[in-house]
């Protein structure tokens, strides 16, 4: 090859069909800086900056979600004496930080604490949904719902929405019961998404959007949880299955019972215990002697650590101490 040749060949022939340059590098990378595409992201750095997450699977979260959409239904139909529709749209992780930025306004976030979690969560009502029930519950049924002008809500509206958001988070609780007892309460409501920021922007979260419709009309109602507010129970929420437990294995517990047969413990064998006042002790000098009141057939007792496993009799092998077994070995804790 020629020492001019600036190109180096991916696949070492000489046809120079596949060939690098440094523009085609920098464009792998996506460290192209061409002034048209300056806020597009190529290569490797689009997946740096990409804003998904993985996250891993709650099973028992989606068990928790799918109850909650059945108990919402019937709820929504006796709050607003209409047939209502409700279905899990999406179920995701998303950024803390993307989440917000993607909240359009006008918007009634609640902020709702999780006790005994010890930490909050986002409740979203998007216009649409907002509307529609506002409309449903005056009386203008059958119409389409009010345009969206980007004017803040009225008192009222407020007020209805903020009992919309207290059926859901009593649905919401008691789709958790089964699974571990929870009280969902709205801390406040802002309007404006910089004002709800109850965790770090590139933190992990879940995200669920619920579409509620009634009479062909509607919108979506979207509650979000962090991984942090999670936590506490994050072990009950990987199970498969409510109070997952699996089979037996017959073979670890062979493994384990000859394990525990094998382990080596220390025994000791109290000739006397004779309980002295602490006055008694401080007055101890060297060369003082202490009589234990036992005679040649006295018992002794046999304990591994605090706990007596049997008794016997004091006597001798040959030149060593023995003790001959007088009850079976148990494990009985001293109850003194």
């Amino acid at each position: 090859m020629d020492s001019d040749t600036s190109a180096t060949l991916i696949d070492g022939s000489e046809s120079g069909d596949t060939e690098f340059d440094q523009a085609k590098i920098d464009e792998l990378l996506g460290l192209n800086n061409n002034s048209n595409h300056a806020d597009a992201r190529s290569g490797i750095r689009a997946i740096i900056d990409s804003g998904l997450i993985s996250h891993e699977r709650l099973p028992m979260l989606e068990v928790a979600l799918d109850r909650m959409v059945r108990l919402l239904t019937t709820s929504l139909r006796n709050f607003t004496s209409d047939h209502v529709e409700v279905s899990l749209d999406t179920f995701t992780s998303i950024r803390f930080g993307d989440y917000l930025d993607s909240i359009p306004l006008p918007a009634l976030v609640a902020i709702f604490k999780a006790d005994p979690w010890d930490n909050y969560a986002l409740l979203t009502v998007n216009s649409g949904l907002a509307y529609t029930m506002i409309d449903v519950l005056l009386g203008n049924k059958g119409s389409r719902p009010t345009p969206i002008e980007g004017r803040p809500y009225t008192t009222i509206e407020r007020g209805i929405i903020e009992n919309l958001m207290n059926i859901f988070l009593a649905d919401l609780q008691r789709a958790f019961g089964p699974l571990v007892p929870v009280v969902f309460s709205i801390d406040r409501i802002e309007t404006n998404p910089r004002f709800v920021a109850i965790s770090r922007a590139g933190n992990a979260a879940i995200i669920a959007k619920l579409r509620v419709e009634v009479d062909n009309k509607g919108g979506t109602i979207e509650v979000l949880l962090p991984y942090a507010t999670l936590e506490p129970i994050h072990d009950l929420l990987r199970q498969g299955f409510l109070g997952e437990k699996f089979g037996r294995d017959p073979l670890w517990e062979q493994h384990l019972a000859q394990e525990i047969m094998s382990a080596e413990v220390e025994i000791a064998a109290v000739l006397f215990n004779q309980p002295l006042p602490l006055k008694r002790i401080m007055t101890l000098e060297i060369g003082d002697t202490i009589n234990l009141d036992i005679k040649p057939n006295s018992p002794v007792t046999l304990k591994c650590h605090d706990i007596s496993v049997s008794h016997g009799q004091l006597g001798h092998v040959r030149e060593h101490l023995a003790i001959k077994l007088a009850s079976p070995v148990t494990g009985t804790r001293r109850q003194d």
